[in-house]
């Protein structure tokens, strides 16, 4: 197949942009997968989540290429999509719990190891391309996905919220991340980006009065409710799981095509070039942290030749380690100013959404102040004690103590969800600056270097693995 044929424009069709789609599809060719073929449907799968086209469309477009390149088809049918539209169950792995394609093929032994380096690049496109228009805030919108105040039946969905303004780059969420997971250098499941675009600025990495002083981004998987990457998985390793509405990749089933990477608008996803570092062989990990309550592999690093990213730890969520860890994630345990907050988005009694609803008042319980009068205005908005009455002069009334603590904490004058015109509805809410379009990273406060991290995984390649690229981050 080819782009012409396929009627793709000259304009970038990824919000990361031109030189983007240049690195995904040299990364494309240099694999034993059709190129053309990864990139017109990463394209497509973005107009899917945008509605302007169909899922039935999606599939019927490429069923025939599908099968040709890959030897089968995996993805659920025309009619599976049209079933599940009629009976409201709309999740891929709804879907293929009843249509067959449950994905439990061994993974291909004979996968080829693939050519060129991981292919994120610079994060300004992640900008809302709203003309001027103010960031939704998601506690506005009832219908969005993990919005506060969303209907509990719906069921659980695990996301984040995410306080920019509290985050002071130490990127210890970072490195739990990484021993709890075992990801390879640089391939960051979770990434904490200093930037300035040219409205906000950032100070020099070595002259700062503050951590806080810079301006960052926080970026996990989203784990997008509509998720553009699995939808191109032509052996549906890559699914969203109807338990939590986890996006996770199969190990056992994923063949690395690295479509998903082409396909996802935020640059989430890594190759895993090879075997776990580990004292054991794989077949001695502990399963506890590989396997879901399903039996399907998708946790921890997976082994050579498949694709990874941030997982939202499924061992804690389905409680394999100990119930006491359902609802908490790696990342969010090891933040000091609780710029983390990961929970039930579609519980309005979460800790996402209570902090989303009252960020004054989430940021001082994070802070834990000494000052008298902070605690009695946290244990006033809590319901702990008793207002004072409005003629009373001694103690605060409940308008007092929410002005006292804003006027110490602030409040979430900004709220977004990064690339919402895409409709892939991310289930993480960002409180503070959104980086526009101009944005650019610049060193942070705390180097990856200094907490035995990596930052840039075009680096570790080029020294260890394939040699120069010319690719880059």
């Amino acid at each position: 197949m080819s782009s012409d044929e396929d009627g793709l424009g000259s304009d970038p069709f990824h919000p990361l942009g031109d030189a983007a789609e240049e690195d995904f599809r040299a990364m494309l060719e240099d694999t034993e997968y059709d190129a053309d073929l990864g990139m017109a449907m990463a394209e497509d799968a973005m107009r899917v989540t945008k509605g302007e086209l169909s899922e039935a469309e999606f599939h019927g477009k490429y069923h025939e290429d599908v099968l040709e390149e890959f030897g089968e088809d995996r993805r659920p049918t025309k009619e599976a999509y049209e079933n599940a539209r009629e009976e409201a169950k709309g999740t891929l792995s709804g879907m293929l719990e009843r249509f067959g394609g449950d994905g439990e093929d061994s993974r291909r032994e004979t996968m080829k190891k693939m050519g060129a380096g991981a292919a994120a690049v610079g994060f300004g496109a992640w900008a809302s391309t709203d003309d001027g228009g103010e960031p939704l805030a998601a506690q506005d919108d009832d219908e969005e996905a993990g919005a506060p105040g969303a209907d509990e039946e719906e069921g659980t969905q695990w996301g984040m919220t995410l306080d920019l303004e509290t985050c002071d780059g130490c990127l210890s969420c970072v490195v739990a991340c990484n021993q709890e997971h075992n990801w390879n250098e640089g391939a960051n499941w979770m990434y904490i980006i200093a930037y300035e675009d040219g409205i906000v600025e950032s100070p020099d990495a070595d002259d700062f009065e503050g951590t806080r002083d810079f301006n960052y981004l926080i970026r996990p998987c989203q784990h997008c409710t509509d998720a553009p990457c699995e939808k191109v998985c032509p052996t549906t390793a890559r699914h969203t799981r109807d338990e939590g509405g986890l996006v996770l990749t199969d190990y056992d089933v994923c063949i690395g095509c690295r479509y998903c990477q082409v396909a996802c608008p935020y640059g989430v996803n890594y190759f895993q070039w090879g075997e776990p570092e580990t004292d054991a062989p794989s077949d001695e990990l502990d399963e506890d942290m590989m396997y879901d309550q399903r039996d399907r592999w998708v946790s921890g690093r997976g082994p050579r030749g498949v694709m990874e990213k941030c997982v939202f730890d499924p061992p804690r969520q389905d409680g394999q380690m100990g119930e006491e860890m359902v609802g908490t994630t790696a990342c969010e345990d090891a933040c000091p100013p609780g710029a983390i907050q990961f929970g039930d988005m579609n519980d309005p009694e979460s800790d996402p959404q209570q902090y989303a609803d009252n960020v004054a008042l989430a940021r001082a319980i994070e802070h834990d102040p000494d000052e008298e009068e902070l605690q009695d205005a946290i244990a006033i908005l809590e319901g702990e004690e008793e207002p004072a009455d409005e003629d009373d002069d001694d103690g605060l009334t409940e308008e007092e103590a929410e002005r006292l603590l804003q006027g110490e904490y602030g409040t979430a004058d900004s709220t977004f969800r990064l690339l919402e015109e895409y409709n892939t509805q991310p289930n993480v809410l960002y409180i503070g600056n959104e980086p526009g379009p101009d944005a650019e990273q610049v060193p942070g406060p705390v180097a990856y270097d200094d907490v035995g991290q990596v930052d840039n995984r075009k680096d570790v390649l080029d020294e260890g693995t394939v040699g120069d690229t010319d690719l880059s981050l």
